[in-house]
């Protein structure tokens, strides 16, 4: 068993421990959307709009609910769906609720009200975590995490006043309240930030050392490289190198610390294009994105791309 196995037997075991306590009894909830795809949902598998969800329901028990699946590790974690089959060489499922990869088992993750549940089958060769994705926007900022919505904070760069504006139009259209402030101020605990400026001005941020040190430390697949900014595939080769007006959209956090999303660039058209695209159709099922002028570039880049 290689160490991602080991870590899942271990965790896994602790959920199932806990799920035969029971999570007690509940009023449900409703406007639960559920979405399987593969390859960093590059293919969608399906996508279900659950309006009623029973009292209690665990994010393992509403799959079982709509999908065939099997498991293995005692139940707890997720071999198939619908056929569809990790394997033995770094392909395995994921998943996120409102944009942020589970910290424990589904079988012990309780579903909260407008939550998005993403289950995606991709090769985690170069990264085993993804912590953060942006395409299950608008959230985690309309309902938050855990059924807990929290304060959006938006750190915006000074050469970048327009993009920064229209981000701020977008997250106030769908009913979040913002609170703004400059590069580098910090957003504090238990909040969600939103950074927009060039590289160069978010630069020396601790998210943005890790993207620095590629996937494997942030799990996004692309980096800046002087005035460019490269694009991978999920094996984190560079495969696309984009210039002036490139810009990117992306996602991630450090340790167990809530997401901030980069509305990024090599230089202020690439934040302006990045900012246009701040958008719930334009992010939809991405876990990254990167833009120039109207072009779109999901990332990872798939063969295909």
């Amino acid at each position: 068993m290689d160490s991602r196995g080991a870590l899942l037997a271990i965790a896994t075991a602790t959920a199932v421990a806990i799920a035969g306590c029971g999570l007690g009894a509940g009023p449900g909830t409703s406007n639960v959307t559920v979405t399987v795809s593969r390859a960093f949902g590059s293919t969608r598998v399906a996508r279900l709009n659950v309006g009623r969800v029973p009292g209690s329901e665990t994010v393992m028990r509403l799959l079982e609910r709509h999908f065939r699946i099997s498991t293995r590790y005692g139940g707890g974690y997720v071999e198939s769906i619908d056929g569809l089959s990790g394997s033995g060489s770094h392909l395995d499922w994921f998943y996120y609720v409102n944009g942020i990869e589970a910290p424990q088992g589904a079988a012990t993750t309780g579903v909260h009200g407008g939550d998005r549940i993403w289950w995606d089958l991709h090769d985690w060769s170069a990264s085993q975590d993804t912590p953060a994705v942006v395409g299950s926007f608008p959230e985690p900022f309309v309902h938050g995490i855990g059924g807990k919505r929290l304060p959006t904070v938006l750190e915006c760069a000074g050469d970048v006043s327009h993009a920064c504006q229209s981000v701020s139009n977008e997250l106030t259209a769908i009913g979040v309240p913002v609170a703004s402030q400059g590069i580098g101020t910090g957003s504090g605990t238990d909040s969600l930030a939103v950074e927009v400026g060039t590289w160069r001005d978010l630069r020396g941020e601790i998210v943005e050392s890790l993207i620095d040190q590629g996937p494997g430390s942030s799990g996004v697949y692309a980096k800046f490289a002087g005035d460019t900014l490269q694009l991978l595939n999920p094996h984190g080769d560079v495969v696309t190198t984009l210039g002036a007006g490139a810009g990117l959209i992306a996602a991630t956090s450090e340790s167990s610390s809530e997401p901030t999303w980069l509305i990024t660039g090599t230089d202020p058209a690439g934040v302006a294009a990045a900012a246009a695209a701040f958008t719930a159709a334009a992010l939809d099922g991405h876990f990254a994105l990167a833009v120039q002028g109207t072009g779109r570039l999901p990332v990872p880049l798939q063969a295909s791309t």
